[in-house]
């Protein structure tokens, strides 16, 4: 199998272009940005014909430079790519063996969202990939799909040979990981476990462990229907019962909420000028 060269991403534009780049491999690996993630657990139960797809800040999960096929996503946004803005592309690209490394691909999911040019990466080699509204028929209106979430889709409508695979696409918060409420992460975490079911991609080391997936063995007089019925049922009641205790919570904190924001308002206005520049 002949592999793309190295900086292949370098100015590419098309979906057509991109879908014969990726098709070139055996396996899409896309690598979350999670607690979970294995790098030597991925590596080693992958060949070496398969591509490792990362986003954005990669030294959270790459402790040293990766020596695997890979391709770096950076999604633009408003002001940026935020590897761009802060300062990072460096940091982030010495992460990735330049002998096998594609490049970048700048991917915007909406109209707001501004690309950057390869010289703002650094002259790192990169093309850019324009999925604005490309979720929009079916993506919950008041949310916007994760950067991972838009791939897996892409991908998978792309009907690439190459296997696609998710890993560490948990959702799960953690003290290093944030999960922002801007994106509907339980619908994600539905639709891309439909997606594995039907067979258009892999959880890695996911769904196939999972206990509420071998409960129809422990049940087999019951409907695959009627046990999803009681898991959505059970779900949906403990959300109901958490939603409560919430409400709760933000009566109690009414009080301090209140003092807090008379004291910011007592503030004097050098002060928060000050503030506002730090």
């Amino acid at each position: 199998m002949n592999l793309p060269r190295p900086g292949a991403t370098t100015n590419l534009k098309i979906h057509n272009e991109w879908r014969d780049l990726f098709a070139q491999f055996s396996h899409i690996v896309l690598v979350a940005n999670s607690d979970d993630i294995d790098m030597e657990g991925l590596q080693r139960d992958y060949p070496d014909t398969a591509l490792f797809v990362f986003f954005n800040k990669v030294y959270k999960v790459l402790g040293r430079p990766f020596p695997g096929n890979s391709l770096l996503i950076s999604r633009a946004q408003p002001k940026g790519a935020n590897i761009v803005y802060r300062g990072e592309v460096a940091e982030v690209v010495k992460l990735l063996a330049a002998e096998t490394f594609l490049g970048i691909m700048n991917v915007r999911l909406s109209t707001a969202e501004r690309f950057n040019t390869q010289a703002d990466y650094l002259d790192t080699p990169t093309g850019h990939l324009d999925l604005v509204d490309y979720c929009a028929d079916f993506y919950p209106a008041d949310k916007v799909p994760t950067t991972g979430f838009a791939m897996s889709l892409w991908l998978t409508d792309q009907k690439i040979p190459a296997e696609i695979v998710l890993a560490g696409f948990s959702a799960k918060r953690s003290d290093k990981w944030r999960v922002v409420s801007v994106h509907d992460w339980t619908f994600e975490q539905v639709f891309l476990r439909l997606s594995a079911r039907a067979g258009n991609l892999s959880i890695y080391e996911g769904m196939s462990a999972s206990s509420y997936a071998k409960l129809a063995l422990r049940f087999p007089e019951l409907l695959t229907t009627e046990i999803s019925a009681t898991i959505s049922d059970v779900i949906s009641r403990r959300l109901g019962e958490t939603d409560a205790q919430v409400d709760k919570l933000i009566s109690l904190t009414n009080a301090f909420r209140s003092l807090d924001l008379f004291l910011r308002r007592l503030k004097p206005k050098f002060l928060k000028r000050s503030a506002d520049t730090k």
